[in-house]
């Protein structure tokens, strides 16, 4: 009896990139998404290759689908977070992640605000959208990924393209201009300079704090206002400046963009935070303070 051949893991390998980047997208989540890329790697080494006619489409196919079968679950967990749950961040400037040929739209999708936004969606409108808009697919392909209907995935990506076009913010910085906001308020925010922060900051600015219940100080609930959110800044700043053990500050590419990772005596980090800018002004702050999300920077070196 011959053994039917398995997928090469080589070819497996040369999607990886790919693969995550899909389930990174639709989930929000870098250690699940790593857990289905894994899943997809074992059920592709138990397909005979021979009924494999694209390798690219038969694994996007398989991951989207564990990721569907994931955000049923996912979505009731995320009702029980403690506190604002944002996505887990991820450093890109090693372009393990995300590649320097990536497509604006491929890095823009990336960013911590784009992926809050799909927290709109249904896990059928990301998927729909994701693969149409980020990845370019045709509908009769995307289809036959979702298991719905071209007419049925049309109408999807038409309500998730208008709930994504109703959360962006008008303007959005230059890749330059939200690095020069994030060095300045980062200055304002060190030396306690209410007045600049408040300057740099939109009237109505809203800041999320994620500690998932697991750092104690860290805001339940969405902060709003640029007075009330300079004064919060200002306060964690002044509060960890006078505590033993304090870090350093990390400025580095974060999901894509500008961000900082605020590192503890030991060098482990201790919050990974990100600006949205749009307008000239600092529209969102999204900090994640949750030890469980920022495993990924663990490895990182230290820089001032």
């Amino acid at each position: 009896m011959t053994t039917a051949p398995a997928l090469d893991a080589a070819a497996f390998e040369a999607h990886r990139q790919l693969l995550f980047g899909v389930a990174y997208r639709m989930l929000g989540d870098a250690a699940g998404a790593e857990d289905i890329v894994q899943d997809a790697y074992l059920r592709a080494r138990a397909t005979d290759a021979r009924e494999v006619r694209s390798m690219r489409a038969y694994l996007v196919t398989i991951v989207t689908r564990l990721c569907l079968d994931e955000l049923k679950s996912a979505r009731a967990q995320r009702q029980r977070y403690v506190g604002p749950w944002l996505p887990e961040p991820v450093p890109t400037g090693s372009g393990d992640v995300i590649s320097a040929e990536a497509t604006v739209m491929e890095r823009e999708s990336i960013s911590l605000a784009f992926l809050a936004l799909f927290e709109r969606l249904s896990p059928v409108e990301r998927a729909v959208f994701l693969l149409r808009e980020v990845f370019a697919y045709e509908y009769i392909e995307i289809a036959e990924v979702v298991g719905r209907s071209e007419a049925a995935c049309r109408q999807a990506f038409r309500r998730a393209r208008l709930r994504i076009a109703d959360g962006r913010h008008r303007n959005p910085a230059t890749a330059e201009e939200h690095r020069r906001m994030t060095v300045g308020f980062l200055k304002a925010a060190g030396e306690g300079d209410l007045a600049t922060l408040v300057s740099l900051l939109a009237d109505d600015v809203i800041a999320w704090m994620d500690g998932g219940g697991k750092r104690p100080g860290i805001a339940l609930n969405p902060i709003l206002g640029s007075d009330r959110v300079a004064r919060f800044i200002a306060g964690i700043v002044a509060t960890a400046a006078q505590m033993p053990g304090v870090g350093r500050v990390e400025f580095t590419e974060i999901n894509g963009e500008s961000g900082v990772v605020w590192r503890d005596g030991a060098g482990a980090p201790a919050s990974v935070i990100v600006l949205e800018v749009a307008g000239g002004r600092v529209v969102a702050i999204r900090a994640i303070w949750n030890p469980d999300k920022l495993t990924r920077f663990a490895q990182s070196p230290p820089r001032a």
